[in-house]
């Protein structure tokens, strides 16, 4: 294999979910001595994967990912006061503050700006305010500037921000939500900024794709219903439909264009409901990343022999 390969580690989105691409990173570094820190040569994230991907890119353990999650995940999932009954918060305001998010963000990553993080970093936002997609990038491109000031941890919580679940957050002057809209799977937002920005050939990409899991959202084929967000759509889970489909065509995508030995996609399906912002399901999805990580752990020591052109 070529020893000129390009590695990007992509992330998925997917709410306290994140815990499943997180711990699967732990168990490469701390099981197979992979510093997943050093191993690529690009990194991108969206929303909760805008938290992994940060974590790498500023060399601190993935664990501390699982761990800013089970600490701070009940309240930062911990529903505001509203007069409105639950059923219909989502329809008129975000169902949850972003304080208690923002305050763990600055915690985990202080004062660093994206102009001090040297490895090409991605995390992919939605311009509400102009009605286009915004991608935050570390200083890796000569002539782009924008984002050398931004602290970190805002360009995060700008990416965390999903529609019914947190208010868009202000960064300089833009007002923006989840990158996960678009870029729920940023890898083919990576691909083509590799391709275009730092001139690597397609041939020469190799990409690990971390997934959150998905859970298949059936609407049947009945019409003699009312389609409102709340019921027929079935509020908050329309979000994570939308999200999942863009991870599932991104990848199908990606499938097309490369060859197999150039992409690794580490997911699960679930017959149960995955929501965004379940803690309750922390444990799970810790058990569930383990034991994908422990299966398929010959096939990423393989993958990535074949990334280093061993």
């Amino acid at each position: 294999m070529s020893n000129k390969a390009f590695k990007i580690l992509s992330i998925d989105g997917g709410g306290i979910r994140g815990v499943f691409p997180a711990h699967i990173l732990y168990c490469m570094k701390h099981r197979l001595g992979i510093r997943v820190d050093e191993h690529f040569d690009m990194i991108a994230g969206t929303s909760t994967g805008a938290i992994v991907a940060a974590a790498v890119a500023c060399k601190i353990d993935p664990g501390v990912v699982v761990t800013m999650c089970l600490m701070h995940g009940p309240d930062i999932f911990s529903k505001k006061k509203s007069w409105l009954p639950a059923k219909y918060q989502p329809a008129l305001q975000s169902l949850y503050g972003n304080e208690n998010l923002k305050a763990a963000l600055e915690e985990t990553f202080g004062d660093i700006k994206l102009g001090e993080i040297p490895i090409p970093l991605l995390l992919p936002a939605t311009d509400i305010g102009n009605g286009g997609v915004h991608v935050f990038k570390s200083a890796y491109q000569k002539d782009y500037d924008r984002d050398g000031k931004v602290f970190l941890h805002q360009a995060v919580l700008a990416s965390c921000s999903a529609p019914t679940f947190f208010n868009p957050t202000k960064v300089n002057e833009y007002l923006l939500a989840d990158g996960g809209l678009w870029a729920n799977n940023p890898s083919l937002a990576a691909v083509i900024d590799a391709q275009r920005r730092l001139n690597i050939k397609l041939s020469d990409i190799r990409i690990l794709s971390l997934g959150t899991g998905h859970a298949r959202t059936c609407y049947g084929v009945k019409t003699d219903r009312e389609w409102g967000l709340l019921n027929g759509w079935k509020g908050k889970e329309f979000i994570s439909f939308i999200m999942s489909l863009q991870a599932q065509t991104t990848h199908n995508y990606l499938q097309l264009m490369l060859r197999e030995d150039q992409i690794l996609r580490l997911d699960f399906d679930s017959d149960c409901p995955l929501p965004l912002d379940d803690c309750s399901a922390i444990d799970d999805l810790i058990s569930n990343a383990d034991r994908m990580f422990t299966h398929n752990s010959p096939k990423i020591k393989d993958f990535l022999s074949i990334a280093q052109g061993e």
